[in-house]
């Protein structure tokens, strides 16, 4: 009888589960995919893993599927062929991760062209193959689309020149940290997601206590709505070329204290010496760079140098470059390329000019270069970019709307410290958290 009221009880749980289990996905994801999606998968994984290898070509025979009997080479089909060992899965958020150990002369790139095979027969979003060291494999499988509707997570702690702009592919925040990379370089065409993008940025540094300075040659339209949190804001190219010769100067200023000090860089001064961090945001980049004239060559040679000159300066002294545009080519002139060498932090959403997408990535992954130009119409705000690791990931941007955007700026206005100057940065007692 005990026996039997222990089978009822069982099968109440399970009945109880599948039930419950469709309103959990829904309303508690996490929840579901750790008590029922993950054990799920791991059994599909290990079920499936020596049929899908055999089928896609991943396992190796045990022996050779010739052999030489006397003076005659006999053909035949190889007995049993062994699956790449399988280590443990691993939970993760809205996923899971498993290491594979190749066969001799296996590599990477045989099974990332089997991700898909992998992500069907183990009814996951999508699995991505990474390279683990040498001889392993990791397979990072995602139970569904983080990117479908990023948020930035509450509660976050907020940190000095850091700022979560969205999510990445594998369920991570996904940051712009200007302590990592000191300057980036930000592409897309109209639509892609660019300037959603600096809003989300803008947002997330409106808060901090750092100087703002906006460069928008399209009249002002993008970076006027945060204009109130802007220290300046240059909406064309003469105004440009006098503000970019005063931040240089600025950033020359503090290399002379800096020696003086006896110090590396502006963060190793003491309190008293220091100064508000700079960042410099440049929308629609490719108007600094266009000439008619020989005054234009003469006004973006001035602009070309200031820029590249900020660059190689910034990272030390606090003053950091945000370089965004529609159309980024190495047909700008050379000056667009030696900067592009500046700009460690890279973000591509989808551009129409193939050239863009080879200066924003193509010295760096030809995977990542691949997977930006299959950005499609439908994937607003989707965009390739580097984590801290090193490797290329897809993010999406969280939505900033402008009304949202002019709302930020006027609530932070008082934290724009004036210029010229830069000489402190006022405190805002509603601000809170502590940045680091």
């Amino acid at each position: 009888m005990g026996l039997q009221m222990l089978w009822l009880v069982l099968l109440a749980s399970v009945a109880a589960v599948l039930i419950a289990a469709p309103g959990l996905r829904r309303t508690r994801p996490n929840a579901w995919w750790c008590f029922i999606g993950y054990p799920l998968t791991v059994v599909r994984i290990w079920a499936s893993w020596r049929r899908l290898t055999g089928t896609t070509g991943l396992a190796v025979p045990r022996r050779p599927a010739r052999a030489l009997l006397g003076a005659v080479i006999v053909k035949g089909v190889a007995l049993r062929p062994v699956p790449p060992r399988l280590g443990a899965p691993r939970l993760r958020q809205g996923g899971l991760e498993v290491t594979v150990r190749l066969h001799p002369g296996q590599v990477p790139d045989e099974f990332g062209q089997f991700a898909l095979a992998f992500a069907h027969a183990w009814r996951m979003h999508a699995v991505r193959v990474v390279g683990d060291g040498r001889g392993f494999v990791r397979l990072v499988a995602l139970a569904w689309d983080p990117l479908a509707a990023p948020h930035v997570p509450r509660g976050a702690r907020p940190q000095l020149l850091r700022a979560v702009v969205g999510r990445r592919e594998d369920g991570a925040v996904w940051a712009i940290d200007l302590h990592i990379a000191p300057h980036w370089l930000i592409v897309g065409a109209t639509r892609s997601g660019k300037s959603t993008l600096i809003a989300a940025l803008v947002k997330q540094l409106a808060p901090q206590p750092v100087a703002l300075f906006g460069i928008d040659l399209k009249g002002g339209m993008e970076l006027s709505l945060f204009e109130a949190r802007l220290s300046a804001l240059a909406p064309d190219r003469a105004t440009a070329r006098r503000l970019l010769l005063e931040l240089m100067a600025e950033a020359e200023s503090r290399m002379a204290l800096c020696r003086s000090a006896g110090v590396r860089a502006v963060k190793d001064l003491p309190a008293k010496l220091r100064k508000v961090p700079i960042v410099i945001i440049v929308d629609e980049v490719a108007e600094l760079f266009l000439m008619a004239t020989r005054d234009d060559k003469t006004e973006v040679a001035e602009i070309a140098t200031a820029l590249l000159r900020i660059a190689q300066l910034g990272g030390a002294l606090d003053v950091h470059l945000v370089i965004a545009g529609q159309r980024v080519g190495s047909d700008l002139g050379a000056g667009v390329t030696a900067l592009r060498a500046q700009l460690a932090g890279r973000v591509c959403h989808r551009v129409t000019d193939p050239g863009t997408a080879e200066m924003a990535l193509g010295d760096l992954s030809k995977e990542a270069l691949e997977a930006a130009q299959r950005i499609t119409l439908a994937e607003q705000g989707v965009a390739v970019t580097f984590g801290d690791d090193g490797q290329w990931t897809r993010a999406r941007s969280i939505h900033v709307t402008p009304e949202e955007a002019r709302r930020v700026a006027l609530k932070h206005a008082r934290l724009a410290p004036a210029w010229p100057g830069l000489l402190s940065v006022p405190t805002d007692a509603d601000d809170e958290g502590v940045y680091l």
